[in-house]
């Protein structure tokens, strides 16, 4: 089948990759506007455009998704089917316009954790299975049928990385298999079953750690958000300055001399902070505008014997 992409992250490339090494054919891709970042302002690219400029296929990037001239450009290609992966929401004017309609690939078990930060969420709230699943799009957000869907287990030494990367290379596998499905007429598109949970955008103030949970829960919330955004949580220095640390990883530690805030800090490998049931043992760690280290590494250059949680 003849196929318009539309994608942005690393995640996607993943997807986009898959049905080009496959029989199917990669008409166009559509990515989000180039934007500026870091101190230069300099040009940053989304990992989709990188690989359609690598693979040398047409691409498009447009700032409205109505945007007449866009339209047409769309419907030229004469596509079967749209398959979107990590994208925006698409207007009915785009996600209705091929013979087949339009397909997103989703990194959870729909309905559960409809939104943008499935991974996340799902590592936070200590779920112990999630997915990828493939559905049909419609008005509204992830509440399309759903074709198909792959399970795999969250273990305990996942974090959002790691499930990223496993639910990209899962996510790869379904979308061609989905493809082949729709070609092959072999699908029934069912409605989604269960009770419809949330997963919305994560944004710098739902990353600060709260100490007054159980230490089990604080180390699920660093696992789902880590390496990125990070888990943060503020120290106050002697000097009484506020600096910002983010948290890559920890465990739980059960101690019922612990309280919330309590401060441990061996200088030579252990820093632990009491939660409602006991300490949080830090095990790697980045302070503000420093690199990320190991707690050891870390407190052989820092003494945090006079520092305090903020």
């Amino acid at each position: 089948m003849k196929i318009v992409y539309f994608g942005t992250p690393d995640f996607a490339v993943e997807s986009l990759d898959a049905i080009m090494q496959s029989h199917h054919e990669v008409a166009a891709v559509v990515t989000v506007p180039d934007r500026q970042a870091g101190r230069g302002q300099k040009v940053v690219y989304s990992p989709v455009k990188q690989y359609a400029l690598d693979h040398d296929l047409p691409l498009f990037q447009p700032e409205k998704l109505r945007d007449p001239q866009f339209l047409e450009q769309l419907k030229a290609f004469q596509a079967d089917m749209f398959v979107v992966v990590a994208f925006r929401m698409l207007p009915e004017a785009v996600w209705n316009m091929p013979p087949h309609g339009t397909f997103n690939l989703h990194a959870s078990l729909l309905p559960r954790y409809r939104g943008a930060a499935p991974i996340n969420h799902a590592i936070i709230n200590g779920d112990t299975m999630t997915g990828v699943t493939t559905f049909l799009l419609n008005h509204q957000i992830d509440e399309g049928k759903i074709l198909l869907q792959a399970e795999t287990p969250i273990t305990p030494n996942d974090n959002a990385g790691t499930l990223h990367d496993r639910l990209a290379a899962m996510g790869r596998e379904l979308v061609v298999k989905t493809l082949d499905g729709i070609e092959a007429g072999t699908l029934t598109p069912r409605p989604q079953e269960g009770t419809p949970t949330a997963a919305p955008k994560i944004f710098k103030d739902d990353c600060f750690i709260d100490f007054n949970r159980p230490a089990r829960q604080v180390v699920d919330f660093i696992r789902g958000l880590s390496p990125y955004p990070a888990a943060l949580l503020t120290f106050i220095n002697p000097q009484g300055e506020k600096v910002l640390f983010k948290i890559f990883d920890a465990i739980a530690v059960e101690d019922p001399s612990g309280s919330p805030k309590t401060l441990i800090c061996d200088e030579k490998k252990v820093l632990k902070i009491g939660v409602s049931d006991g300490f949080l043992q830090i095990i790697s760690l980045q302070m503000s505008g420093k690199r990320k280290n190991s707690v050891e590494d870390f407190l052989r250059g820092n003494k945090l014997t006079d520092w305090k949680l903020g």
